[in-house]
């Protein structure tokens, strides 16, 4: 395989990538919302499937799909609570870890999860056992003060809210960092954060609201969160982004996507997008109308390999 030098191309078939390392440069773009998918990377311009993925572009795909049953992270037994990681108001978070972290003197990387626009629900509490179990220490936040929606315009009504009032979102999320920064079990240079929809928004946020030097984050991962596109915004972020997106999105067009990747590509920040094809919004919630099973289960993949590489 070639390395690709040429303007950047893009072709879509069951899965679109856009990746880099540190050393290239692409275009990057910006945005908020997130879920995932895995993939083997190489210093290449094409992947298997002989799509050209773009300048200087060095990723290749393999299809594998996460199968619960078959892994044996799914036995390790959890230590969960829920936990006042926020002082300036009701919020409670999940906190869940693998038991083993109580005996052992060997620190865990953390994630900071990052709810979608229903709130702190069951599901997400599940997804961070998912995580959890693969041997992070995972908080689960919480961003509407306690309250979980169970209709569409309750939880816009809440989303707004939030969004209408952003530094308290960030003092959150930033506290909710702090808090796993300070646990013994955690490693503090080893912290990322995950969100999907409303939560990628968020999740990209609190990158753009982190200092490199003073409270740095390991990683960022996007879940079909909106993207930021301003190079200037983006130029503060010096870790790795993970962003996962489906071209069927009706409220994040294909072109920003690949405007958030330009602008990533060329703010020098280490990134791997990818855009699948065939399905819209929300494709990774098993619970609502656009569940795409086989893509989520990638999509899943890519997350745990991409935290794997990175923390």
């Amino acid at each position: 395989m070639k390395r690709i030098s040429a303007p950047l191309t893009i072709s879509l078939t069951a899965l679109f990538v856009l990746g880099m390392t540190t050393s290239y440069f692409l275009p990057t773009l910006s945005f908020w919302s997130a879920f995932g998918q895995t993939e083997t990377l190489v210093q290449d311009g094409n992947n298997r499937n002989g799509n050209t993925l773009g300048n200087n572009n060095t990723v290749s795909y393999s299809y594998n799909i996460y199968n619960n049953s078959n892994n044996p992270a799914s036995s390790v037994r959890l230590h969960n609570n829920s936990v006042h990681y926020y002082e300036n108001n009701n919020s409670t978070g999940y906190l869940v870890y693998p038991e083993l972290a109580n005996n052992t003197q060997q620190r865990l990387p953390a994630v900071i999860m990052i709810h979608e626009w229903w709130g702190l629900n069951e599901d997400i509490k599940s997804q961070a056992n998912i995580l959890a179990r693969e041997g992070y220490v995972v908080l689960a936040v919480d961003l509407y003060g306690g309250e979980v929606a169970t209709t569409s315009d309750r939880s816009r009504e809440l989303s707004s809210s939030v969004r209408n009032n952003p530094s308290s979102a960030i003092d959150n999320l930033q506290s909710a960092v702090n808090y796993v920064k300070s646990l013994e079990i955690v490693d503090g240079s080893k912290v990322a954060s995950l969100g999907w929809c409303f939560g990628g928004d968020w999740s990209l946020q609190l990158a753009l609201n982190s200092s490199s030097s003073e409270d740095p984050l390991a990683a960022t991962i996007i879940y079909y969160g909106r993207p930021v596109t301003d190079t200037d915004s983006l130029s503060g972020i010096s870790w790795p982004i993970l962003g996962i997106f489906g071209d069927q999105d009706q409220a994040i067009p294909v072109e920003s996507v690949k405007q958030f990747a330009s602008a990533l590509n060329a703010s020098g920040i280490t990134n791997e997008i990818y855009l699948y094809e065939g399905v819209g919004h929300a494709f990774a919630n098993p619970s609502g109308d656009n569940y795409a099973p086989k893509e989520t289960d990638d999509a899943w993949q890519k997350t745990i390999g991409f935290l794997k590489r990175y923390l």
